[in-house]
């Protein structure tokens, strides 16, 4: 055994992701490894580095919601898809991906982002694009993005992860990726991760979950001798539990544009509706329809 890894279990037959503020210290060949992130409450042993979810039922299962706090500062869910065939979950120092094998891209990518993040020493020089050996074949490779006229878009931003070195590597990983116009990724999209950045000191934290969408109707445009599909779209929804808990959600068409933060505002309601996913489902029932029936983005600057 190589290393040491962290795994997800499957909690029911829909796909349940248990994320918790954590700080794992694991002992290795007599090299203390400090690693910040997300864990699994279910499942927390040296098993493996992904899990794929399978169909079935679990004992977690029949607990529910049961399971969740009282306390809604206590989020341990970020995301809850339908349909979990297929799709890998992959647990990364500074969030957690969803991957799609078909898509060869990410779902989503939710993590938890402290005031104490949005800084570090970490940058981004000198980190190439690279291939996450984690998933099978066919993946995504840095030579289908080459000359395909779009960006490696991240989902979780370079700049959410200068705090530790794995985890600004590991933001770079095709798993973390998806193909974005440069006007978009350049542009408004990134206005927005640095606006998070802003919410996250003003709040403390805020908890992200962002992706592609793929509207069903449309016939996807692939790219590369892997044929990666090219979101229409794409979504990120933000929650902050400080004092009164608020949500927003937003939408951005994969395409250039210098709008007003406010013309990609949707509730997350709207966001759920369109990609299938629920969001913060360990909220609980009262919050998560009040926060996600709403959203003002005057509620938040």
């Amino acid at each position: 055994m190589a290393d040491i890894y962290l795994s997800f279990s499957c909690i029911s037959e829909k796909k349940l992701v248990i994320l918790q503020k954590t700080r794992i210290i694991s002992y290795y060949m007599k090299s203390k490894v400090v690693v910040y992130g997300f864990a699994a409450l279910c499942i927390l042993a040296a098993v493996g580095k992904s899990s794929v979810i399978p169909k079935g039922e679990s004992t977690a299962d029949k607990a529910g919601k049961n399971n969740v706090k009282s306390n809604v500062c206590d989020i341990e869910i970020l995301a809850q898809s339908a349909d979990n065939e297929g799709e890998i979950l992959l647990t990364r120092v500074g969030y957690v991906t969803s991957y799609n094998m078909a898509n060869k891209q990410p779902n989503w990518v939710g993590w938890q982002l402290t005031g104490d993040h949005v800084t570090g020493p970490f940058l981004r020089k000198g980190i190439k694009f690279h291939e996450d050996m984690e998933v099978p074949e066919p993946r995504a490779t840095d030579a289908d993005y080459r000359s395909s006229g779009y960006d490696r878009g991240h989902m979780c931003p370079s700049g959410d992860n200068k705090w530790s070195q794995e985890a600004q590597e590991q933001s770079f990983l095709f798993t973390n990726i998806c193909p974005q116009i440069h006007g978009l990724n350049a542009g408004d999209w990134n206005e927005m991760e640095q606006q998070c950045r802003k919410w996250a000191e003003q709040e403390g934290e805020i908890y992200i979950v962002c992706g592609p969408i793929f509207y069903g109707s449309a016939t996807h445009k692939k790219i590369g001798k892997n044929k990666i599909p090219v979101p229409e779209a794409f979504f990120k929804v933000v929650l902050s539990i400080k004092d009164t808990p608020k949500a927003i959600g937003f939408i951005y068409k994969n395409q250039s544009g210098n709008r007003p933060k406010g013309d990609y505002v949707n509730t997350v309601d709207q966001v759920e509706r369109i990609t299938g996913i629920d969001f913060f489902p360990s909220l609980p029932d009262d919050v998560e329809n009040k926060v996600e029936a709403k959203a003002n983005i005057d509620d938040w600057m």
